[in-house]
């Protein structure tokens, strides 16, 4: 049903007439829904002294009056408290999804001040579990039969709750030990209208509040929008699980529960059950004799192999979603549970990652601004001698200290607030892989305070690097992009033709200009000269393999021969 538009001065105009779903099964236009609730957003951000965000983003003017009046709002308002403590308790009392986009926020160094994003990462999703009755009907739905049918035993008793859903414990026919994770009864709609209520704050507060533009509310509504309702679909967690699974197969640094695909839906995931000890509970790994300084090493390992060797990672890892295996306490092994938050980079992104880091730890500051200014996230003006001094004025502090105190994660974020004042724009999912390396950190130093993050990671570095710019790597590069370079090679010159001989306003066509004639030529020398470096190095590609293969000679004839090929097809005019 198609969603009329209407224009307000008490909503914004993207908000619509829409029917759905309320809280008690009625459907409440969209609209009313917005309001209400944007009243009572008004009420605890005033009752908390937050009259700035109130006044800034012209949040309901009449009813702001009203407020003002209200004895009530003016005896329960939060006094001596910081105002980025009071948006924080202003946040929790609003609700778990209005924690959870402040969670997601907190990363957003770049857009934030310092006190506003430290605050917001205290935020804690503090739910009660629902009743495990509710859970069992919630999972007969999804298995349309009696529980009974599908598990051996159900334990009603939560092992653990939060907002989006909760887990319980069970047994599959055939013996297994497994956790069941069902959503939380009615969570989408919730989420629906509080996805709306925030949409329509960031419209207020990009038209009315003199820092929206630059905070860019709507991007960040946007992207917590995809992550929620990402978490929503149990069925891509699994999927995440499996896939992080497969990464570390042959890994003795990871264990992944196994997903059991049969019983997984929608709204239901079902995993092996392990049984391991909380990375938070350090006097019980110490009382099992597992060796703490390899544990915290091999966290670091676990990150920087996740990042750079499998470009996927697990990016939540508080202490709540790491376990320890210590059935050989010398060489104890992390499992990790809860697979709705991952991450992945672009390969460029993963080379400005890697760059700066080496960089930084080179002292190359000038390296470092050439990098940010590269990445093209910042104004094309910025000189990079400001941006220098810029990098060396925050990383200078911190690298005179000893290595182990040094923090990755904090050198990502200082870089991260340097770009508030270049207005450089940072990919979320760096912000995201900031965020899950300052928590790689503080596990690792909570378990072994004299970690040194530089050394164990650098290694790891520097051999991605070496194998990047490898000549085995960049034979695998052109043999992947051949196929298309050359057919776009081809192609130019004759779309370009075309487009000249195509009549203008049923005009018959004119005659290609000398002009068009010059470009021709210069497309036909540019082709013929890409195909001579591309045959080239299938060429020089053919005879380092056939230099150091054994007994397989054969990929280094076709690399020779399709080297051969390229250049005599792009020597033909």
């Amino acid at each position: 049903m198609r969603c009329a538009r209407v224009s307000s001065a008490w909503l914004p105009a993207s908000s619509c007439w829409r029917g759905a779903p309320h809280r008690d099964g009625s459907r409440i236009p969209v609209k009313l829904r917005v309001l209400l609730r944007l009243i009572e957003i008004q009420r605890v951000l005033l009752r908390h002294g937050l009259d700035d965000y109130v006044r800034a983003t012209h949040l309901y003017r009449p009813l702001r009056f009203v407020f003002f009046l209200s004895p009530g709002v003016w005896f329960e308002r939060r006094r001596g408290v910081s105002r980025a403590a009071r948006l924080r308790l202003a946040l929790e009392e609003l609700g778990p999804i209005f924690v959870k986009f402040g969670q997601a926020v907190s990363t957003r160094r770049d857009l934030l001040p310092a006190d506003i994003a430290d605050e917001l990462a205290k935020l804690q999703d503090r739910v009660p579990p629902f009743p495990g009755a509710i859970a069992r009907e919630s999972l007969e739905r999804a298995y349309a039969r009696a529980l009974s049918q599908v598990f051996d035993a159900f334990d009603e008793t939560p092992l653990a709750a939060a907002s989006i859903a909760q887990v319980h414990a069970a047994r599959l026919p055939g013996g297994a030990e497994v956790v069941v994770k069902v959503l939380r009864p009615g969570m989408r709609a919730v989420i629906e209208r509080d996805l709306e209520v925030l949409h329509a704050l960031a419209d207020l507060a990009h038209r009315y509040w003199a820092e929206g533009r630059r905070l860019r509310p709507r991007e960040l509504v946007a992207e917590y929008h995809k992550t929620i309702l990402d978490e929503l679909d149990l069925m891509r967690e699994a999927a995440n699980a499996s896939q992080l699974k497969r990464n570390f197969a042959a890994s003795e640094l990871l264990y992944v529960p196994e997903v059991h695909w049969d019983y997984c839906r929608t709204d239901v995931m079902v995993m092996e059950r392990i049984h391991g000890v909380p990375i938070s509970e350090r006097s019980r790994l110490k009382a099992a004799g597992a060796n703490i300084a390899q544990l915290a090493e091999n966290g670091v390992r676990i990150f920087f192999t996740q990042v750079f060797r499998h470009n996927f990672f697990h990016a939540d890892m508080h202490p709540g979603n790491i376990f320890v295996l210590v059935d050989d306490p010398q060489r104890p092994r992390y499992a990790a549970v809860d697979f709705g938050i991952v991450g992945t980079l672009d390969p460029a992104d993963q080379l400005y990652l890697a760059e700066n880091f080496l960089a930084v730890f080179d002292r190359d500051y000038r390296r470092v601004a050439q990098l940010h200014l590269q990445s093209g996230w910042v104004p094309p003006d910025t000189r990079v001698d400001e941006m220098e001094s810029a990098v060396r004025t925050v990383c200078e502090p911190i690298l005179d200290r000893p290595l182990k105190d040094i923090s990755f994660g904090r050198i990502l974020l200082r870089l991260f607030e340097i770009s508030r004042r270049f207005n450089m724009q940072i990919q979320p999912q760096l912000m995201l892989l900031q965020k899950t390396l300052l928590n790689v950190e503080g596990l690792g130093r909570e378990l072994y305070p004299e970690l040194d993050i530089w050394s164990t990671a650098s290694p790891i570095l520097r051999e991605w690097m070496r194998e990047r710019t490898s000549v085995r790597a960049l034979v695998r590069e052109l043999r992947t992009r051949a196929p298309e370079l050359v057919a776009a090679a081809r192609g130019l010159p004759a779309l370009l033709h075309d487009l000249a001989q195509r009549p203008r306003g049923g005009a018959p066509a004119p005659p290609p200009a000398r002009e068009l004639s010059e470009l021709l030529d210069q497309l036909h020398a540019a082709r013929r000269r890409d195909a001579i470096t591309l045959g080239a190095a299938y060429l020089g590609g053919g005879l380092f393999w056939l230099a150091v293969a054994h007994g397989h000679e054969w990929p280094g004839w076709a690399l020779l021969a399709a080297g051969v090929g390229i250049i005599a097809c792009g020597l033909r005019r």
